[in-house]
């Protein structure tokens, strides 16, 4: 998964290669995937992944160290998700990163579960709500993409 040192990635093209390997790993687990998800406390989850029995994962991708640095809010997603994890490429200092969230390293190819995320059950109610939010948020994506004049009502 790492890259020949002849091509070097711009930390966009990182953060798009990173959300998809790990976006990919996601899938090879059987997960559904949908990013850049609104939360209900004003967050963004980078990716929100469901699970074939309702168990929520939230991804959030960090590109760089100073990405991480300023991340100070990622505490907030741990009342939003029943694991959280983070995502970083192959040459980021994996000891950054706290034990108290999964790890993945991932490239544009795939990603590599390092270590699994505790898990931490949401409350049913919040689980309900968040499953219909997204499941909105996806039915309107997909509305976009089969409707180019699609013009939202709600």
């Amino acid at each position: 998964m790492t890259l020949p040192t002849a091509i070097r990635l711009a930390r966009p093209e990182i953060t798009l290669a990173v959300c998809r390997g790990a976006c990919r790993l996601m899938r090879q687990a059987g997960h559904s995937v949908l990013l850049e998800v609104p939360l209900p406390d004003g967050r963004r989850a980078d990716i929100f992944a469901l699970g074939r029995g309702g168990e929520i994962t939230i991804v959030e991708v960090k590109s760089s160290i100073e990405d991480w640095r300023v991340d100070e809010k990622w505490p907030d997603y741990l009342s939003w998700c029943d694991q959280l994890y983070f995502a970083v490429p192959v040459d980021f200092p994996q000891a950054l990163i706290s034990d108290e969230v999964g790890l993945i390293v991932a490239d544009a190819y795939g990603g590599e579960l390092l270590r699994p995320s505790p898990r931490r059950p949401m409350a049913a109610a919040r689980r309900k709500s968040l499953l219909i939010d997204c499941a909105r948020l996806a039915s309107e994506r997909l509305a976009r993409l089969e409707d180019p004049d699609f013009v939202e009502l709600l």
